[in-house]
This record gives C-alpha cells, structure tokens and sequence, in this order.
C-alpha cells in the first residue's frame, strides 16, 4: 500500500485513525485522498489528559518518524504540561543535525482542514516583517481579500502604531524597544474574527492612514488576480511570471491550470517562478506543478517518497502525468482525471528566499534532472533546505494533529539531501534583494529584474550557498513577525496576521 501523495500536509498530509488515549498502533496510511473533517467533541479530562496526548505522540513518533536514531527517548514527562514542549524535546537530536528545523509540530485539526479545504483564514490578511536593524514593520504582501488591504494596506506599507483604540495607540517604535518582535505580535491582537485594531499606518509614498481595521476570515488565494500569473514583455520577448504564495491551499489546483493554459497558448519557452515567500503546503500542488512544466516528458520520473527503512514498504514514485483530479472542497475529494495543459520549460529562473521551503524546493529539485544547467537558476538567495514532509496523525477527541517528518522527497537523479538550502544544488546562483518597495510582478523589481536578466544569458553574482540552510522566518535582511506557537495558516505561511 503506497503513501498518498494525493494527501494533505506542508508537504504531505495523512490522517490516520487513532484510539483515544493513544493506546495500540494506528493502520497505515492510506493511499490517495484527503482525510474527511471529524467533529471534534468536547474533550473530557479522561480522554485528553496530556499523558494520554503524550502516548499517541509517542506511538506515532516511534513508529513513523524518519530519522528513528535521532529522536530522544529518555525526555522526562516531568512538568510537561503541552505536547509541543514534549516533541520539540524528543526531536531536539534531528534538531541539532539540522534534519528538523522545527518541522514536527502539533496543531489543531478543525483550523487546518479548514485552511486547506476553504483556504480561508481569520486576521486582517496582511504578512508582517520587521527590519532587524532599524526595528520597523513592514507588509511583504496582502491578500486582497483582507480587511488590510481594504484599508489601504500593500506591499511596502509601513506600520506606525497599534491600539485598542484611538485614545491607546502605542508607537511600534517603543513596542520594538520595550519587547521587541514579541510586543508587536502581541499589539495586534488575537487572530479571531471580529478583533480589531487601529491602526496608524504609512503607504509608499509617505500617506499616513490611522483606522480601525477588523479582523475576520478571508480567502488565502494562492495565486493574486493583480500578480500572480502575468505575460511580460521583454525586449519584444514573451516571458511567464508565476508568483505563487502558498501549495496549502487546495483548490489552488484550478487556478495553476488556468494560468498555464494561458501560458500554453501564448507558446511561453521561458519562465519566472516566484517562490520568494512560499513556504509550502500540498505535495499534491506541487505534483501538479510539475505535471504542467512536464513538456515533452510525461511518464518521466518528478520525483520519489522515501521513508524510514521499516517503512520502505510504503516508498512511491510520482510521474510527469498529463491528468489531473481537481479537489472538491464540498466533499473533500478528488474529481475524475481531467486532461491539462503543459509547457516547454526551455528556461526557468526560480525566485526564492529564505522563506522559500517544502513544496517550493520540491519543485526545483525535481525540475534539476530536465532543463539544460546553463538555463536554471535559483535567483534572491539560499531556501530554507527542507527535504523532507510530515504526515498527519490525529487525535481526534482532542482535536489535536500532529505534524511529524515521516518521509524525504528525491529528484530523478536520486538527489535530495538539501538540508543546507538549494543553492547548492541548482546549476546557477544569482544574488538578489527583496524590493518590498516595488510591487510583485514588477519587471524593475529587484528580483525578478535579475531574474529576466538571467534569463537573457547575461551573468549574475553568485548567492552563498550555505552550509546549514536558513529559518523559513528569515527573509534577507528582515524577519518575518513569527508568533512562538503559530496556529495552523502562520505554520504555512510564516507573518500572516
């Protein structure tokens, strides 16, 4: 029975059935599909005792997790009062080789099935950064969909100051120096539907906006209607622009298929795929992804699941293929296999940074072995180096999931030890900064104007390729505004708020 690469999670999900108390071994991963939402009753005392949680955590880790010599078995459950305390103590050995930069997690299953099957999330829909020198924040993106954007916010947008109200607004300046990141986070409020916050605010350009902004859900669109997919022209010559923000979201899938139908149309040779802030999601997007860049190479190896040696049973190959199943979020399944478009990746620059993890690097390791090395690069600086996926294990009475690295992604080559980020393992390099100033899709922004130039033959300065790889928190010379224990949207998509 073989892995479902159909699954959910940052890069594969699996639900697995599991017995209250934690007791007893789970049944093996199913193949294909998403795991269907279960309600999530009240949890009793008996149920949901946190020894009761550390013995499910315990069998699962025990018997799924990939690197089996890496995990600590002697942790004291002594003053252990949350399951994240425990797991970030039992992997802490796979943590030190740099195998597990903070991948195993627990979270909430009703939050997560909801952002992966609606795409929605609660917040004012904006990604926060802060300058590490000067201690200001920043928006890198905002969903249009968002009450922030609505308000006036966007790319650039500078935030001055946060209160309950008018009458207690606080500088993010003396937040900064009284609590740094933390007080910050804190200023903006719980991420729950109908908190709100005013706000004092600066727009490129120098317009300040002071106003009340609410929180409450909105749609985390993968690919923006304003950016996302866009033909520019260069020099008379036709190249695709692709910024895609995340893979979690699931019916992320029409949208990637339209954008490369027109892509497909217009004869587009050459590409522009902006990962710069993609942190991951669905390997299901990601095998898409690929199936539409297959070009002249369906039934080709994309690349291979490999888990630990006593689970070797359950190790997959995924294939250029030239059908897809579009997910239904009504039903949570998937539709029957539609034909879809490809096109000839003769030339491909990947933006990413180090943000740009999982499902992201998937794709560009995977796409190594088939386009020539003088016409692939890896433009902005090294990725995050997360070879590797969890599986879902749930503890429904609990409404606990935990997120465990269960399986590492390999390329058609066999390669697949990027834990140092993919700077080293792309054929070309090309240093660039993060223009937050200028819009995404913008020819003259940083990035991507380096990343046209590239793709004109012209040479670039080679990024430093690292050695430990980077924190997807990390974004060049700002930090992503990261909460301690994000909730599930904050675990795909380091700064959202």
């Amino acid at each position: 029975m073989q892995i479902g690469r159909t699954a959910l999670s940052a890069t594969l999900a699996l639900a697995l059935a599991a017995c209250g108390g934690g007791g007893g071994s789970t049944t093996p991963p199913i193949s294909g599909g998403t795991p269907t939402p279960t309600p999530t009753p009240t949890p009793t005392t008996a149920t949901c005792d946190i020894s009761n949680q550390l013995d499910f955590v315990d069998d699962q880790l025990n018997e799924w997790y990939l690197f089996p010599d890496l995990l600590d078995n002697n942790v004291s459950r002594v003053g252990i009062t949350d399951v994240q305390t425990y797991l970030d103590a039992r992997v802490a050995p796979a943590r030190a080789q740099n195998r597990d930069k903070g991948f195993t997690f627990a979270t909430s299953i009703a939050e997560e099935n909801e952002l992966i099957n609606s795409g929605a999330s609660a917040g004012f829909g904006i990604r926060l950064g802060y300058d590490t020198v000067n201690n200001r924040v920043f928006l890198f993106e905002a969903y249009e969909a968002g009450n922030g954007f609505v308000a006036g916010m966007d790319r650039g947008t500078e935030l001055l100051a946060i209160g309950e109200t008018s009458a207690n607004l606080t500088t993010v300046s003396s937040l900064m120096a009284s609590g740094g990141p933390s007080a910050v986070i804190e200023a903006l409020g719980p991420s729950n539907p109908g908190v709100s916050r005013v706000i004092r605010f600066a727009q490129l350009g120098g317009n300040v906006i002071e106003t009340n902004i609410t929180k409450a859900s909105f749609s985390l669109d993968a690919i923006s209607d304003r950016y996302g997919a866009l033909v520019l022209n260069d020099g008379g010559k036709k190249v695709a622009y692709l910024n895609l923000r995340t893979f979690i979201v699931g019916t992320s899938d029409r949208q990637l298929v339209d954008a490369f139908q027109d892509f497909s149309d217009e004869g587009i040779t050459e590409f522009v795929i902006d990962f710069r802030y993609n942190s991951g999601g669905l390997v299901r997007i990601a095998d898409l992804m690929g199936d539409l860049l297959r070009g002249s190479n369906t039934g080709q190896v994309f690349s291979q699941t490999v888990l630990r040696a006593s689970k070797s049973s359950e190790n997959s190959t995924e294939f250029f293929e030239s059908t897809t199943g579009f997910f239904n979020p009504s039903t949570n399944t998937l539709g029957s296999p539609q034909a879809i478009p490809s096109v000839n990746p003769i030339k491909i620059a990947f933006i990413g940074r180090p943000g740009t993890a999982s499902a992201s690097e998937l794709v560009m390791n995977s796409m190594i072995p088939y386009v020539s090395p003088a016409n692939l690069a890896l433009v902005g600086s090294n990725t995050s180096g997360k070879p590797v996926g969890q599986s879902a294990f749930d503890f429904a009475a609990c409404d606990l999931r935990l997120r465990a690295v269960t399986f590492q992604t390999l390329n058609a080559d066999g390669n697949g030890e990027y834990f140092g980020g993919m700077a080293s393992e792309m054929p070309n390099t090309c240093a660039a900064t993060d223009d937050i100033f200028t819009p995404l899709g913008d020819p003259s922004e940083t990035s991507i104007a380096t990343a046209l130039s590239f793709l004109r033959g012209q040479t670039c300065t080679a990024t430093i390729s690292g050695g430990t790889g980077q924190t997807a928190q990390s974004v060049g010379g700002r930090q992503l505004l990261q909460p301690e224990r994000p909730n599930a949207a904050q675990h795909e998509i380091p700064g959202l708020f």
